[in-house]
């Protein structure tokens, strides 16, 4: 038995043995196990966006697509699980911290009438102070994004994180058995490498992969609006098909992204009609109907 264990041990027996602390912990640890389960429930579909690598547009196309998704009609959550850069509400535009409610009922933060966001961000009252948890207090902040938030009825759930497969990826998939992985990636082989890592994870993990995104995929030139290949092209579907995976579509590299993020408006909220606009329109549908398909499959492989 290890040294810290024994602490641990020593601690709860001065406490009362198993009903003290550890078996204060069990419990609690139980009862979430109970919530969260109640309010996966109620959500259709929970999407998990990830990417091996940093820098491919992850968060962008989360937000876009989820936006996509709620101007189609569906009820739709962004939960950003990036504990140490979330970037989604900035992307949206929302300021401020989450609401709680009587008990540890947390409200989400209101888009709009059909999109709701959760961030760590939103529990910061300095937006630029850094966030210095290790694994467990990540887990712990995961699980209670779901068990605490007062989602609702969702048809999506779609799951912003960061790059990598660490903590917050393996709390997810373990947490959220039924997640759909959507895997990011940008045409260039520095990109592929590392998604083609998060794959090799994703399937040890025995996770469900509803497919893969090529984003930055052409340069939309802002004065011919003639596309130029400027990370190449075609990657994603190459490692689509390497892998046995849907390619779920290609959204090209457009200035206009930049700029809407920055002002805290989607680009495919915006009133003018561009290639990606309509890229990030058409994977939205694309996803709606890969999840109806690869909910039915996960539920016709489970025992």
């Amino acid at each position: 038995m290890s040294e810290e264990k024994e602490s641990s041990c020593a601690s709860c027996s001065s406490s009362g043995g198993a009903g003290g602390t550890c078996g204060g912990a069990e419990v609690a640890e139980s009862l979430r196990d109970v919530l969260i389960t109640s309010t996966l429930e109620k959500i259709r579909y929970k999407i998990f966006v990830m990417s091996g690598k940093g820098g491919v547009g992850k968060s962008s196309v989360a937000v876009n697509m989820a936006c996509a998704l709620s101007m189609r009609g569906f009820r739709v959550g962004i939960l950003d699980v990036d504990i140490h850069g979330p970037s989604v509400p900035r992307m949206l535009g929302l300021t401020g911290t989450l609401e709680v409610e009587q008990g540890p009922v947390i409200k989400p933060k209101k888009f709009s009438d059909t999109l709701f966001v959760v961030s760590m961000q939103s529990l910061l009252t300095d937006p630029d102070q850094a966030v210095l948890w290790r694994g467990p207090m990540k887990t712990s902040a995961i699980r209670q994004f779901i068990s605490d938030v007062d989602w609702g009825e969702l048809d999506f759930l779609v799951i912003d994180s960061p790059p990598g497969t660490g903590d917050e990826h393996m709390t997810v998939l373990k947490t959220i058995p039924d997640a759909l992985c959507l895997v990011v990636t940008t045409p260039q082989e520095v990109s592929l490498a590392d998604v083609r890592k998060a794959v090799n994870f994703l399937q040890y993990a025995q996770a469900n992969i509803l497919g893969v995104v090529e984003n930055m995929s052409g340069l939309i030139c802002p004065h011919c609006h003639k596309e130029i290949e400027l990370f190449k092209k075609g990657g994603g579907r190459l490692l689509a098909e390497k892998y046995g995976l849907s390619f779920l579509g290609a959204v090209p590299l457009d200035p206009v992204t930049v700029l809407a993020g920055d002002i805290g408006k989607p680009v495919v909220m915006l009133d003018e009609d561009t290639p990606v606009k309509r890229a990030f329109l058409a994977l939205a549908d694309a996803v709606a109907e890969a999840a109806q398909s690869g909910l039915e499959a996960y539920v016709s492989m489970r025992p």
